[in-house]
């Protein structure tokens, strides 16, 4: 009579333990690439080829720092990143779930841009967004942990910040 209990208990705290152990990951590696960024390392892409480039040293950063604890190529992940002329700006931007979608916000509104990669030059005000669509394994955890299609839910990490002078 109690080993259900028991289980349920159990199951539900390794769930919760490797979902932030992964939420933690993503948040080490978004601070990893806006230090890459602040500090002039990276910088904002002049060309298509750049950006395609830029996007993927952003990617395989990320993917490389999880990839200890999600499956290889990192199905799922996310990336945001923009340039504002003020801080307030970056304030406005957000994300819903409609519909068991993700979808970027701005001001409320839907964004229609999407997830961009653009980045600002020296002493430009930035905001990196990663979003990672996290499996729930446990099947009874996934009614009430999972608000994405296919039993997932959203890790989230984002950094927001002002190149240096470089």
């Amino acid at each position: 009579m109690l080993i259900l209990p028991f289980a349920l208990l159990t199951f539900a705290i390794l769930e919760s333990c490797i979902s932030f152990a992964g939420k933690q990951m993503l948040a080490n590696a978004a601070d990893d690439v806006a230090r890459q960024f602040r500090t002039g390392q990276w910088q904002a892409p002049v060309t298509a080829a750049e950006k395609t480039a830029l996007q993927e040293k952003i990617f395989t950063l990320v993917c490389g720092r999880m990839s200890v604890i999600v499956t290889e190529n990192c199905p799922g992940l996310k990336i945001d990143l923009r340039h504002f002329d003020n801080f307030t700006d970056a304030a406005k931007l957000g994300y819903a779930i409609e519909g068991k979608q993700l979808v970027l916000t701005d001001d409320g509104k839907t964004d229609t841009k999407g997830f961009v990669i653009d980045p600002g030059s020296t002493m430009s005000r930035n905001m990196l967004r990663l979003f990672y669509e996290w499996p729930i394994i446990t099947d009874y955890m996934s009614k009430y942990m999972a608000p994405l299609a296919d039993n997932k839910t959203v890790h989230f990490a984002t950094m927001t910040w002002q190149n240096e002078p470089y």
